[in-house]
């Protein structure tokens, strides 16, 4: 899991909706998102980047800091 930076809408009632994240340098416009929750942990998002790779963003509500946790693995989690 690591720190990330990441642009997002936030609704009145604090729902997170990612429109990009930088990881490694890099900007990652979201394509798509997929499954939300929220855990003890914060606010979970599934989202898909161009090219078909998911990831899941974590919005950890109490340290207002995002993470990136991959999903799989291929030449992105390198």
């Amino acid at each position: 899991m690591e720190i990330i930076d990441v642009t997002a809408e936030f609704d009145s009632h604090g729902k997170v909706t990612p429109l990009k994240f930088i990881w490694r340098g890099i900007s990652f416009p979201v394509d798509s998102i997929g499954r939300r929750w929220e855990d003890n942990r914060g606010q979970h998002v599934l989202v898909m980047i161009t090219g078909g790779r998911a990831f899941e963003l974590l919005y950890a509500n109490n340290e207002r800091a995002w993470y990136l946790i991959p999903i799989g693995s291929g030449p992105l989690m390198a």
